[in-house]
């Protein structure tokens, strides 16, 4: 058998690296498409809550906002309680949602419960937290700023996700700052927060 060329050698290691890029490329692509079903039913989930979520507090005229924002996944028939999800919004790609307590009275501009999803060494996490405003504090080169305090609520990878688990602790939270509405006192969820739940970041803006 003659001996292989330069140019034969170089053949059969371009045939190699390129069985290996494209066996790569298959299973990124398989990974990522099992994330987007698993995200686009997750998310799907999520904004039917915080729908149903902002019309409860809507209906004792809390002012609140959403995002992603009702235009953009919602079909009424007869609003706010009669609709269904639009088929062209992209489910899978919303990274993050939010519902945030525009309410003027005893500082609750801001208070908000926020999920969002980010990756810890490639495997996807899903964190909720309920954020709010503790105050204002006057820096020497900034001026006035307001300071924020989050509390985790939840916290998974999305391989080991339980939306049962999820739902208790949203479900647990609402109702103390649903409470708090009803009273005129912001104290009550703040109080709950601090008894029940983890402190994460502070940070200011």
């Amino acid at each position: 058998m003659a001996p292989k060329t330069e140019a034969t050698k170089n053949v059969d290691w371009l045939a190699q690296l390129d069985a290996q890029l494209e066996k790569e490329r298959e299973s990124i692509v398989k990974d990522m498409s099992e994330l987007n079903n698993q995200k686009r039913t997750i998310n799907k989930a999520l904004i039917e809550d915080f729908w149903n979520i902002w019309t409860r507090f809507d209906k004792i005229n809390v002012n609140m906002t959403m995002d992603p924002p009702k235009e953009a996944f919602a079909l009424f028939t007869d609003y706010p309680d009669a609709w269904k999800f639009k088929d062209d919004f992209n489910y899978a790609s919303v990274n993050s949602l939010q519902l945030v307590d525009r309410s003027q009275d005893q500082g609750r501009m801001g208070d908000s419960i926020k999920i969002w999803y980010y990756m810890v060494d490639s495997t996807p996490h899903l964190r909720m937290i309920f954020e709010y405003c503790e105050g204002e504090h006057y820096y020497k080169y900034a001026g006035w700023k307001r300071i924020f305090a989050q509390f985790v609520l939840f916290e998974s990878t999305l391989s080991r996700l339980d939306m049962n688990k999820l739902h208790d602790k949203f479900g647990d939270v609402v109702k103390a700052w649903y409470e708090s509405h009803l009273r005129r006192n912001r104290d009550i969820i703040i109080k709950h927060l601090k008894e029940n739940y983890e402190r994460g970041e502070t940070f200011t803006e």
